[in-house]
C-alpha cells in the first residue's frame, strides 16, 4: 500500500499525543496507548476487522452537535458540508478536501459509488469471490437492474500466493466488455492486502475505472489515495480506523493526477445529493489538476446529517496521525506476523489460508484452519461453534468468515484480526485457547 504519514499535534480532548519515534512494542508505551481505549480487561478482542473499539476521547463527542443544537436550534444545513471533518480526513489519507465524503457506512459508499457509474446492459465488472457483502448486495442490484453482468474471480489462497499471481488473474480476465475492474485493497476473508497499485496501473492501461473496498485500510496503513491511482474507494469508519459505528468513507478522484492516474475522469453521477441542480447541469469535468467543482461537497450533502458523528470520525483519524500512522501499521502488521508464525507452528503451513511468502500481502488480518480433516473447510456449523466456544469458555472474541469459489462448495475458516489495542501476549493466549478448542472437536 502506498505510503502517506501525517503528523501533527493531536488533541481530541485527551491531551496532546506524543509523536516521538518510541515504538509501540515498547511496554510502557503500548500501555499508554492501551488506555485510550475502554475495553474490557478480561479476556481478549481480536476481531477488529468487523468493528473496532472507539477511543475514550472520540466517545465523548458523541451527541456533541445534537445537545447544541437542541439548545439553539437554526438551520443545519451549512454545517452538513462537513467542512472541517473532510477537510481532516483528506489530510489524513492523502488526498483533496473535494474528492472525500462521509457517509454511513462503507456500505453506503460502496453502493453510491457503483449506482453512479455509467453503466448499461452488457457492461462487464470484474470483482472477486472474496468480497464482503458490502460489495456483493450493491453489485448485485446493479446486475438485477441494468443488466450489468458479474465476472467473479479466485483469488489465491494459502501461504504460497503472491502479488503477481492477482494482477495476473484480473489481466487475463479483461475482454471487450469489461468497464470496471473492483477488489478489496485488504480481503476481509483471509487478509490478502491486494497489490492495489498494480492493479490501479492495469486498469489505466486498458481504459477501465478502478473501484476498491477499502474498509480494512483506515488505521490499519499509511494511506495515500492519490498514490494509489485508483478512481473510487469506499472504506469503512468504525473498523481499524476506530471511528464510530455508523461512519463510513468514500473517495471519488477528482482531479487528473499525471504522476498517478492520468486517465480522464470518469463519468459519476451522485445519486444522493441534496445540492444536485434542478435546473441545468454540472459543469463537464475537467481533465486537469484543478476540479470543476467540489465533489466532495455534493456528494457530502445528503440533506440534514450527524454532525457528532462526523466529527467524531475526524478526530479517531487525527488521533491516529499524532500516535504516528507509520508507527501503528508497523506495530499492527507485526503483530500479524508473529500470529502468522504462532498458527504454522502449531497447525502448520497447510493449514494456512492468508498470505505468508510474499510480504507485500501481509496484514495483520490472518484466517487459518483448525481442524485436521480438509473436508471440515465446508463445515460452517463446526466453525460458528468454535468461534461460540472461544467466546464463552475464554473470553476471546474471533470470527467465521466464508468464501465461495465457482463451482465448489464455500470455503470456512477462522479469522483473527488485532490491532494496536492488542499485545503478542494476548495473541499467545489466543493461540493456546484455540488449539484447546479445536482439540475438543471429534468426528
Amino acid at each position: 500500500m502506498a505510503q502517506h504519514a501525517t503528523g501533527g499535534d493531536a488533541t481530541t480532548g485527551a491531551g496532546p499525543v506524543r509523536t516521538d519515534p518510541v515504538p509501540l512494542t515498547d511496554p510502557a508505551e503500548w500501555r499508554r496507548v492501551r488506555q485510550l481505549f475502554p475495553l474490557d480487561t478480561g479476556g481478549a478482542y481480536l476481531n477488529t476487522a468487523a468493528i473496532g473499539s472507539v477511543p475514550t476521547p472520540v466517545l465523548e463527542l458523541l451527541g456533541a452537535a445534537d445537545r447544541e443544537y437542541a439548545r439553539n436550534p437554526r438551520d443545519p444545513y451549512a454545517d452538513t458540508t462537513l467542512t472541517a471533518a473532510r477537510s481532516t480526513l483528506a489530510a489524513s489519507y492523502g488526498c483533496a478536501p473535494d474528492e472525500i465524503a462521509i457517509t454511513q457506512s462503507a456500505t453506503d459508499a460502496t453502493t453510491r459509488i457503483l449506482h453512479g457509474l455509467d453503466l448499461g446492459p452488457g457492461d462487464e465488472i470484474l470483482t472477486t469471490s472474496h468480497e464482503c457483502f458490502t460489495v456483493r448486495s450493491p453489485l448485485a442490484l446493479l446486475a438485477q437492474r441494468r443488466g450489468v453482468v458479474l465476472r467473479r474471480l479466485d483469488p489465491p489462497v494459502g501461504p504460497a500466493q503472491r502479488a503477481e499471481q492477482i494482477v495476473e488473474m484480473f489481466a487475463a480476465a479483461i475482454t471487450d466488455r469489461t468497464r470496471v475492474v473492483q477488489w478489496p485493497a485488504v480481503s476481509l476473508t483471509i487478509g490478502t492486502t491486494f497489490p492495489t497499485r498494480e492493479l490501479a496501473e492495469l486498469a489505466q492501461r486498458h481504459g477501465l475505472v478502478s473501484v476498491v473496498d477499502g474498509a480494512q485500510l483506515p488505521g490499519q496503513f499509511v494511506l495515500d489515495l492519490h498514490a494509489t491511482g485508483v478512481d473510487f474507494l469506499s472504506a469503512s469508519g468504525g473498523k481499524y480506523q476506530c471511528g464510530p459505528l455508523g461512519s463510513g468513507i468514500l473517495y471519488a478522484r477528482n482531479r487528473v493526477l499525471p504522476e498517478h492516474n492520468p486517465a480522464p475522469l470518469p463519468t459519476f453521477w451522485p445519486v444522493v445529493s441534496l445540492t444536485y441542480p434542478v435546473d441545468g447541469v454540472l459543469p463537464p469535468r475537467d481533465s486537469s489538476r484543478e476540479p470543476a467543482y467540489d465533489l466532495g461537497a455534493l456528494l457530502q450533502q445528503t440533506d440534514s446529517a450527524d454532525l457528532s458523528r462526523a466529527a467524531a470520525l475526524a478526530a479517531a483519524a487525527h488521533l491516529f496521525d499524532g500516535l504516528g500512522r507509520e508507527r501503528v501499521q508497523r506495530y499492527v502488521l507485526g503483530l500479524g506476523d508473529h500470529l502468522r508464525e504462532r498458527v504454522i507452528e502449531h497447525w502448520g503451513a497447510d493449514r494456512l489460508l492468508s498470505p505468508h511468502d510474499d510480504r507485500r500481502l501481509h496484514s495483520s488480518i490472518v484466517a487459518f484452519q483448525p481442524f485436521s480433516d480438509p473436508a471440515d473447510l465446508s463445515e460452517f456449523a463446526r466453525f460458528m461453534e468454535f468461534e461460540t466456544r472461544m467466546q464463552r469458555e475464554h473470553g476471546i472474541a474471533v470470527q467465521c468468515v466464508g468464501f465461495a469459489p465457482q463451482g465448489q462448495p464455500p470455503t470456512f475458516a477462522i479469522r483473527i484480526s488485532p490491532h494496536l489495542y492488542n499485545s503478542r501476549e494476548e495473541i499467545d493466549q489466543a493461540v493456546e485457547a484455540m488449539r484447546k478448542v479445536a482439540e475438543g472437536f471429534g468426528r
